[in-house]
């Protein structure tokens, strides 16, 4: 049996890993904001369903939860950094106190998580940290500057930390979802500050094009956690597990453009060293 500690069970892709794990036999301790999500989890596996209330936004919070959570069960073997949300306006209509507030959550909250479980995970020399980042943690689009430089800032943390902690036993998997079902367009989605008419035809698209696909996304959530369960069961699990097949094919389509660049001004690049 693992045990599992998961943000954001509330909703989307947190929620429908819990209830795969749950499924399953684990016990998984899940955080939200709100009271009535995490009373409607505790009832669905009593004893083995086992919700925490936890605001990442709150400095020591992450820490308190942690700490509560390694006495509710003998280790914690798998945290998975679930919790965040969304923003959609071009970089210049985004406020610097929106972005910070965002950053808090989506990267220092998570951070602060990662920190908080490893000192147990460093001393039995096991454990699992699993981040849900983003397609746009890889693929940036016009609209989402924000949101996304909080993904590449979590991809780069996901990647580095595997390295620091493969020795130690501990293994990391970086989890990059495409368009899902998960409400993330819905009251996940913050709006930038400002509006500037420029925008309109570029920028603003990104906002146009995610409200237009609400609830018609192509991604299944429970499709997506069977397959999370799978990677990270396997003997070698991933460091970076793409889902779905726009996340497979906008990924693909930027590495091909990085390609193009590096061959495009190789040249160049290389101009730069020192003569002897």
């Amino acid at each position: 049996m693992t045990n599992w500690l998961i943000t954001g069970i509330g909703s989307g892709l947190g929620e429908a890993l819990a209830t795969a794990a749950l499924a399953r036999g684990d016990t998984v301790i899940g955080t939200a904001r709100r009271q009535a999500d995490l009373d409607a989890f505790a009832a669905r596996a009593p004893g083995r369903s086992l919700a925490l209330k936890l605001d990442l936004s709150t400095p020591g919070a992450p820490a308190t939860v942690v700490a509560e959570a390694e006495t509710m069960v003998e280790r914690i073997d798998r945290l998975v950094n679930n919790a965040g949300y969304g923003m959609v306006g071009a970089i210049e209509e985004t406020g610097l106190d929106q972005a910070r507030a965002l950053f808090d959550v989506n990267l220092f909250g998570a951070m602060a998580m990662i920190q908080a479980v490893l000192p147990a995970m460093r001393a039995r020399r096991a454990g699992h940290i699993v981040n849900i980042t983003s397609l746009s943690g890889f693929a940036p689009w016009w609209g989402t500057g924000i949101y996304g430089a909080s993904k590449y800032a979590f991809e780069c943390i996901g990647q580095t930390l595997a390295q620091e902690v493969e020795p130690l036993g501990i293994r990391v998997t970086n989890v990059a979802p495409g368009g899902f079902r998960t409400g993330f367009a819905g009251s996940a989605l913050v709006e930038a500050e400002r509006t500037i008419a420029d925008y309109d035809g570029g920028a603003r698209q990104s906002k146009l094009s995610l409200l237009a696909g609400r609830g018609k996304e192509h991604g299944d959530p429970t499709k997506a956690a069977r397959a999370i369960l799978t990677a990270l069961d396997d003997p070698k699990p991933p460091l970076h597990l793409f889902l779905g097949e726009d996340a497979l094919r906008h990924a693909r389509e930027h590495f091909e453009m990085l390609e193009g660049q590096l061959q495009r001004w190789e040249q160049l690049s290389l101009s730069t060293a020192y003569e002897d």
